[in-house]
């Protein structure tokens, strides 16, 4: 088979390996948008990878008065795990620590979901008997008690089985310049979509793994085939004009998600074409074994 060019940047004939995840949304509002951006970066930190954070998480999208349950500012917030009892786990840590604890806070459902994971009716405790609850149209809600007022929180969110993480891309070029510009206008790209997230820093990760390592208990290492200062001495998969290799992970609500933001992505990448300095698009798998979303970046860019 012949590699795809798109604006001169060759899209390599291979996949990208996704993995089914569970995964929600919460919705976080507070008296300003600075505010529900502070509380909901706080409680994505530390979300990059399951590997070593227990979760993958992100902002989906900023919402405005019109769009919350409280007519404040807000921001959809995805979270991801493995399986559903680490996702409530995950969730009643997070929005506990980050939420709870910032001023003005609130936070709401975001999915509807195949079944339900407590939210305030785990965190409703913290009011050590305080607390009151209220039903307002079929949906419960916990009011706490803070020094700052009251911390509302919407009783139940909603789970969904169908979410899959591990879209990716990745994007050689001649510098990290060009690298780095490339892979930035394609998160941005992303980030207009909704039922996704790129959960690690920027969006962008300079360290893609490969499993295992030669160092017992490591489950993970570098992924050395791309790593361009080891091209003289690896089975390297880089031309010799390639100089660095970023990667863009995707998690989203569906299948249908990931494929259109590898797909925004792709497009996004290529913009400025192969003067800029990019020369290819790849994606990681590991031959079909992992997982059973294999996103062709053929099929996907079309």
């Amino acid at each position: 088979m012949t590699d795809l060019k798109l604006k001169g940047v060759t899209i390599v004939e291979t996949f990208a390996e996704a993995f089914p995840m569970v995964g929600t949304r919460v919705i976080i509002t507070a008296p300003t948008l600075e505010w529900s951006l502070i509380s909901a970066r706080t409680m994505t930190g530390f979300a990059t990878s399951v590997i070593a954070c227990g979760a993958e998480a992100g902002i989906e999208r900023i919402l405005s008065p019109k769009e919350t349950v409280d007519g404040r500012p807000g921001v959809a917030v995805l979270l991801f795990t493995m399986n559903a009892d680490k996702l409530q786990t995950q969730l009643r840590n997070r929005v506990g620590q980050c939420v709870l604890t910032s001023p003005g806070s609130a936070c709401f459902a975001g999915l509807e979901g195949e079944r339900k994971l407590k939210l305030g009716a785990s965190l409703r405790f913290f009011g050590d008997g305080w607390q009151m609850s209220k039903k307002v149209g079929g949906r419960r809600f916990w009011r706490i008690p803070v020094m700052d007022g009251e911390f509302l929180c919407e009783a139940t969110t909603g789970l969904t089985k169908r979410a899959v993480g591990g879209g990716n891309l990745l994007v050689l070029g001649k510098s990290h310049k060009a690298v780095l510009a490339a892979c930035t206008r394609a998160v941005n790209a992303i980030a207009e979509l909704p039922d996704v997230i790129t959960p690690f820093p920027g969006g962008i990760v300079r360290s893609g793994s490969k499993v295992g390592s030669k160092y017992k208990g490591q489950i993970a290492s570098t992924n050395d085939a791309y790593c361009p200062t080891l091209k003289a001495a690896v089975n390297t998969a880089l031309p010799l004009h390639v100089e660095a290799v970023m990667e863009i992970v995707i998690d989203g609500l569906s299948a249908e998600a990931i494929h259109k933001a590898m797909r925004a992505g792709i497009h996004a990448i290529v913009k400025a074409g192969a003067r800029e300095g990019v020369t290819h698009i790849s994606a990681g798998n590991y031959g079909g074994n992992l997982g059973p979303h294999h996103f062709h970046l053929k099929e996907v860019v079309k």
